[in-house]
């Protein structure tokens, strides 16, 4: 992105923010806003999220001289959703200098007690939504020569139990934009993967049950959980370095390399620190078989 990189071009600069109401999106709005007014750049925020309230509610709050902001409403769960809020912004903007695939949503459910409603809802968010809005946008983008940032997840990279759904999407994620990032090069549109570990987002705060309720059980982590401004600013911080990849320095990388190399010993290590998960799951079967 230009004024990310310091380079100065003679008009206002488009910034697309998905789930941009709160949690990690809204932290990167507010590093967007505070880069723009750093380096005297106008910049155009367009946050959206399925949440009409708390969107006009940030949006109320940009009230920085060189920042204009547009809201708009869209479930990225819904193909159609998506496939409008793609004609509303190539309509309105002819060049988009960054697209972040930030809305996410997650369940805590064992596989074998999650609905195939559960699992489409997770695709749909995580993956295709991302997939589509890169594809609605590509001319705007390739106008611009734009940035597109994904917010995957270092669970694309190993299984995590009571997360197959969530792992099988950020998995797809990943495998796509890595292909897509080469076959758009030469139209100057650059990609960057971010694989975050434990964020205190709401992500995990709203996740699904295997019935497509509210998960009641606490999340288990590994290491250190992160917030979201020391996230989001790690993030601006990659896009404007030109980075292609993000990856957290933690427990999680160390997993990440023991499953490759030692798949057995780590599949080990994650029952016992997700045990939780296990005990749930009986649990709720427990439960299941008395009603």
């Amino acid at each position: 992105m230009s004024f990310l990189r310091g380079k100065r071009v003679n008009r206002e600069q488009v910034a697309v923010v998905t789930g941009a109401a709160g949690g990690l999106g809204w932290a990167m709005v507010q590093q967007l806003a505070a880069r723009a007014q750093q380096s005297a750049t106008s910049l155009r925020l367009v946050l959206v999220d399925m949440n009409s309230d708390a969107l006009q509610q940030r949006a109320a709050e940009l009230t920085q001289p060189l920042v204009s902001v547009e809201v708009h409403v869209a479930d990225l769960s819904a193909e159609d959703s998506v496939a409008g809020l793609c004609h509303a912004l190539c309509d309105a903007h002819p060049q988009i200098d960054l697209l972040i695939n930030n809305a996410g949503i997650t369940h805590r459910s064992l596989s074998t007690q999650t609905t195939n409603a559960v699992i489409r809802r997770v695709m749909a968010v995580d993956y295709h939504a991302p997939v589509e809005l890169a594809q609605g946008l590509l001319a705007p983008m390739r106008a611009a020569g734009g940035c597109v940032v994904n917010i995957s997840s270092m669970a694309g990279w190993m299984p995590v139990l009571g997360r197959a759904g969530y792992c099988a999407a950020k998995s797809a994620l990943h495998q796509y934009f890595e292909t897509f990032r080469e076959e758009v090069r030469d139209d100057g549109i650059t990609v960057l993967m971010v694989y975050p570990s434990f964020v205190a987002t709401n992500i995990d705060a709203n996740a699904l049950s295997g019935d497509g309720g509210r998960a009641q059980h606490a999340q288990s982590t590994v290491g250190q959980v992160r917030t979201a401004d020391w996230m989001a600013a790690r993030i601006v911080n990659a896009v404007a370095a030109g980075k292609e990849r993000l990856f957290p320095w933690d427990k999680t990388l160390l997993g990440a390399y023991l499953y490759k190399l030692a798949p057995r010993l780590f599949l080990r290590q994650m029952v016992k620190n997700f045990r939780v998960e296990l005990e749930e799951g009986r649990k709720l079967a427990r439960q299941s078989s008395i009603s």
